[in-house]
């Protein structure tokens, strides 16, 4: 393995890898190359986490295998190793959380996976991390107010006496914005367009601006509030001082205490918004785009919270479901027919849909999440260009199903 600097790889030894370059050179050489191309397509924050694990994993290594001189050295059994350590790592609030752990192993598989497929030498020749090597985590439903409570909340939103807190509040439950994006609005961000008005939330958590319409209540209150803010670059301030994600927290708390609903706090009033919308018949590919999701995996949550909307759906199915499970006396029907529409498969992009006929299907967008969706080594290539694209635009979800797809097609075909 040779220790020369690959083209475009800096010379520089980044912050806490000192130690690291001085006892492996090749080791801190091949992360910090890596973390100057993720640099440029992802966001910093997930450059500063995978810059973490890289090093944290690194001086596992110098501690625990010190005949590990560089990435391509690693086995299977440092990798196994490391589980190991951060199953038992505890910090101040107990042992490290499952979704702690599935991070640092994915972004060390990332990590180990790219490098493979561009090609570079210091890399294992092998796969080192599986997707069985991440833990499972819990995937609790969004906490919502019921109707009753958000019906009293927002009452005593509107009996606010507070101007600041009034418009805090009822944007926040009206838009269902982040809390993050109501303090970071500009003083342009409201429009009319068509005859209709317009919220423009810039680029925030996930990178994307996207257009909310607004409540005539909150035309209301925004056109009231300027006429005594204007001269600001935020459109909502504290007087002289810019808003802050705390202080709005204690507004949506004191207007709760008001309400009798305890302990209600910013992001629970977007999960009540999109939950009245899903609940009211909203299409779940719009209450994706109110609420800025990159994808609709993220919004069906919201469709898995009300028991009525699951028991009014059911009731819509049901004789669809008995009819599926009838056996039809129809002597017309021959052996090779009936096998046929038994086996009845709609052609996808990358593989086929088996769900029958007689059930509809609501979410043809997320098609390879079904329990219906089929594929095989025929459509590898298209499996492969999607899982890349989602690495490429930093979509841990989508490559992490696309990669399992993969893996299975692979399996069964030897």
């Amino acid at each position: 393995m040779s220790g020369s600097m690959a083209a475009g790889e800096s010379s520089s030894v980044r912050p806490g890898w000192e130690t690291i370059a001085a006892a492996r050179p090749q080791l801190a050489a091949t992360a910090g190359r890596y973390l100057d191309q993720i640099g440029v397509s992802l966001r910093p924050n997930t450059v500063i986490k995978t810059d973490q694990v890289l090093a944290g994993f690194c001086h596992h290594l110098l501690a625990n295998h010190p005949d590990v001189a560089c990435w391509a050295h690693v086995q299977r059994v440092h990798i196994e190793s490391f589980k190991l350590v951060l199953a038992a790592r505890r910090t101040a609030n107990g042992p490290l959380k499952a979704n702690t752990v599935r991070a640092h192993l994915s972004l060390l598989k990332v990590f180990l996976d790219r490098t493979a497929e561009w090609g570079w030498d210091d890399t294992p020749a092998r796969t080192r991390v599986f997707g069985t090597d991440l833990p499972q985590v819990p995937e609790p439903l969004p906490k919502a107010l019921d109707d009753a409570s958000a019906a009293r909340f927002m009452a005593a939103a509107r009996d606010e006496t507070d101007p600041l807190t009034q418009i805090c509040v009822e944007m926040l439950a009206r838009t269902a914005m982040r809390v993050s994006e109501l303090c970071d609005l500009p003083a342009d961000a409201v429009s009319c367009r068509s005859g209709a008005w317009w919220l423009r939330v810039p680029v925030g958590k996930l990178r994307n601006d996207r257009y909310i319409p607004l409540h005539p209540r909150l035309v209301e209150l925004i056109d009231a509030w300027q006429q005594h803010h204007h001269h600001s670059t935020r459109l909502i301030t504290a007087g002289d001082v810019l808003l802050e994600r705390h202080r709005v927290a204690r507004m949506v708390r004191r207007v709760g205490r008001k309400a009798g609903v305890e302990r209600v706090h910013p992001h629970q009033l977007r999960h009540t918004l999109a939950t009245q919308a899903i609940n009211r018949g909203m299409r779940i590919e719009a209450v994706a785009e109110l609420l800025g999701h990159r994808n609709l995996k993220m919004t069906m949550a919201y469709a898995r919270i009300s028991n009525r909307v699951v028991a009014d759906q059911f009731q819509m199915v049901s004789d669809k479901v008995d009819a599926l499970y009838a056996d039809p006396d129809d002597d017309q029907e021959t052996p090779a027919m009936r096998r046929l529409r038994l086996e009845y498969r709609r052609m996808l992009g990358n593989g086929w849909c088996t769900r029958p006929k007689e059930l509809d299907c609501q979410f043809e967008s997320i098609c390879e999440g079904c329990g219906f969706f089929q594929t095989d080594i025929e459509f590898l290539p298209t499996l492969q260009r999607q899982r890349d694209h989602a690495a490429a635009h930093d979509q841990p979800d989508r490559h992490e199903l696309y990669q399992r797809l993969i893996a299975g097609v692979e399996e069964a075909a030897g």
